[in-house]
């Protein structure tokens, strides 16, 4: 079973940056797909970014230049370090883990402000 735990979300200024981490319990996480999605108030939930068990990297445009995701493997872990975050970055943020199943996070809020 594979549990997933978001942290580092909270409350920052236009133009600051954040970075998430997403934990994962169980022995699949270095040969998986790692995603983090966002979902806005009213609207649907979005996919921000993708890595895979190599490292091949994909970004939404809208954060293109400003997100990066990263892994590691030793810990189990996955970031998005979000720079230059605009107000339309405020979300609740999902890490997950794409295998034979796909596996979510409970979310973690951003909140950008003026």
């Amino acid at each position: 079973q594979v549990q997933l735990v978001e942290s580092g979300g909270g409350l920052v200024q236009a133009g600051g940056s954040l970075r998430l981490s997403c934990a994962a319990s169980g022995s699949i996480f270095s040969s998986s797909l790692m995603r983090w999605w966002r979902q806005a108030p009213g609207k649907q939930r979005e996919l921000v970014a993708s890595i895979t068990s190599s490292g091949t990297t994909n970004y939404r445009d809208s954060v293109k230049g400003r997100f990066t995701i990263s892994r590691d493997n030793a810990k189990n872990t996955v970031y998005l370090q979000m720079d230059s975050v605009k107000l339309e970055d405020t979300a609740v943020y999902y890490c997950n883990l794409a295998a034979l199943q796909n596996y979510w996070g409970q979310g973690t809020q951003v909140t950008v402000s003026s």
